[in-house]
């Protein structure tokens, strides 16, 4: 008797389980891609959720969600995240600081490795470069930045003329790696892990830009209890380690 009641309470509690269980939908940029790759399947053997993460060149990612394509959170740089607030698309209720990111050149491993640690220097490096790779200016945080660089370095004309345009979810990255670029300038998280590369270390501060990825509920969704529960996960202390492997720095809010 105490057998058959305990099998029912076990399939009973399964059932419980299951009927808790969320599906969660995530569009999140690329720089994150390494992280959650670890942490989501963790997320989902602890908590039964199932989550489906979209990886999506920002701009595009924030054009699907004006024009109604709207998941259940996302996980983007906090200047996307203001946008989307003012749009009325994103919740500001629950939204967390997962890391910060910063912009490092590469170049392919075993290929001369310029120095860039002064602006003098990475500015002879674009200069001496046959070719350059960076994400696009026109549809990009980080390309419009990079355009802004070249600019008040004064070379804009020197490096336009060789610049190829692609993000490093486009196979921006893999130029390099591939020989088709001399140098590319990316997010630390979206190289890091990448073979047949090398990194020449973050471009000098003054010309820095610093990208601060947050996790935010969309206003549509009207069960937001299970994507926070991720969200919460993610940026729980004893997952930082994770973050920083992956190229990130801590949160800019608990440094």
């Amino acid at each position: 008797m105490k057998r058959i009641f305990l099998t029912v309470f076990v399939l009973m509690l399964g059932c419980d389980v299951a009927a808790r269980a969320a599906d969660i939908r995530v569009m999140s940029g690329a720089a994150s891609k390494d992280v959650l790759g670890i942490l989501v399947p963790q997320f989902e053997k602890s908590t039964g959720h199932r989550v489906t993460v979209s990886y999506l060149i920002v701009s595009t990612l924030r054009q699907k969600i004006l024009s109604g394509d709207i998941p259940d959170m996302v996980i983007i740089p906090n200047t996307a995240i203001e946008n989307l607030v003012n749009a009325g698309k994103i919740k500001t209720d629950g939204q967390q600081q997962l890391g910060t990111v910063k912009l490092v050149a590469i170049v392919k491993k075993g290929a001369p490795r310029p120095d860039i640690s002064t602006i003098e220097n990475f500015r002879a490096a674009l200069l001496k470069a046959k070719s350059v790779v960076y994400a696009t200016p026109g549809s990009t945080q980080i390309g419009a930045h990079m355009a802004n660089l070249v600019s008040r370095l004064d070379i804009t004309d020197a490096v336009e003329s060789k610049a190829i345009y692609r993000p490093a979810l486009q196979g921006g990255v893999s130029m390099v790696a591939e020989g088709k670029a001399d140098i590319g300038i990316y997010p630390a998280s979206e190289v890091v892990n990448v073979k047949g590369i090398a990194s020449l270390g973050t471009i000098p501060d003054p010309l820095q830009y610093t990208l601060s990825y947050v996790g935010a509920v969309t206003t549509r969704n009207a069960m937001p209890e299970p994507a926070l529960s991720l969200i919460r996960y993610l940026g729980a202390p004893d997952n930082q380690e994770i973050w920083q492997r992956a190229g990130f720095d801590p949160p800019i809010a608990v440094r």
